[in-house]
């Protein structure tokens, strides 16, 4: 394959976010200790203090990706936190700031082909910003359920579905891998083959969850390590392929390109 490996995302983290002013550090510790599972419907002084700190500290972007018919909040080069040093963040591993390029060419493919989703219970598992799981809603499925463990990565979700003319979709930020399959049609996922156990739990669930329920599942990834060594590429087709924009590629060390693939379970 083409494209060049990708650093993981901690990796990428760690080089582009870190000081906070200290006052923001009780507003994560409430956050932390809220409900599991949440349908984002505001109102909580705290969830509303966090909204406004994501809204305070991103920008909104369209443009310099692969999917300018959404709009998202994240970091950029404008924002303080993509310069700063990682270790005084209070919201731990930001993921959700970033618009990752497996994540980029997830919610492409989706956008370019909207029979994806159409009428389908669709789950979008490592949600992040939430765009994959836009792209869905905004493509006609039935029912979306944006999966974060991170509770902040919802209340990003929610903003960002906000943007976009959508109203909030359901967020639910408990561990689902390993759990029942949820009778899911489509499973999408961006960017979560970053780390060796991550990559071999995640394909014992979906194995399960195609064998037990026919669920499809779509994978965008730019080409990490974990994602294509033997034991996975034997299971995986490759469905499209797309160049990443210049400035997707200085942010992601070069990175070319990111692929979307249609995961096969074992046989």
């Amino acid at each position: 394959m083409s494209c060049q490996l990708a650093l993981s995302n901690s990796e990428m983290i760690k080089k582009l976010i870190g000081v906070l002013n200290p006052k923001h550090f009780n507003l994560v510790e409430r956050t932390r200790a809220f409900s599991t599972t949440i349908f984002l419907q505001g109102g909580q002084p705290e969830i509303n203090d966090i909204k406004k700190f994501i809204v305070e500290n991103t920008e909104i972007v369209r443009e310099n990706n692969l999917t300018p018919e959404i709009q998202l909040r994240l970091f950029t080069p404008n924002c303080w936190f993509w310069h700063a040093r990682p270790e005084l963040w209070p919201f731990s591993d930001p993921f959700w700031a970033i618009y990752w390029p497996g994540g980029q060419a997830l919610t492409r493919y989706v956008l370019g082909n909207p029979l994806v989703s159409k009428g389908k219970k669709v789950l979008d598992l490592g949600s992040g910003c939430g765009a994959s799981a836009i792209a869905a809603q905004l493509c006609g499925a039935a029912h979306v359920i944006a999966n974060d463990i991170d509770p902040v990565a919802a209340l990003a979700t929610q903003i960002n579905c906000e943007l976009n003319g959508l109203d909030p979709l359901l967020c639910v930020t408990d561990n689902l891998i390993g759990s029942d399959s949820g009778g899911y049609d489509l499973i999408l996922l961006g960017d979560m083959f970053y780390e060796e156990a991550l990559a071999v739990s995640l394909r014992h669930w979906l194995d399960r969850c195609i064998q037990t329920q026919g669920t499809e599942v779509l994978i965008g990834d730019p080409g990490r390590a974990q994602f294509e060594d033997q034991r996975g590429r034997r299971r995986l087709q490759c469905l499209a392929q797309y160049e990443l924009p210049l400035a997707v590629q200085q942010e992601n060390y070069g990175l070319t390109c990111s692929s979307v693939w249609q995961y096969q379970p074992r046989l």
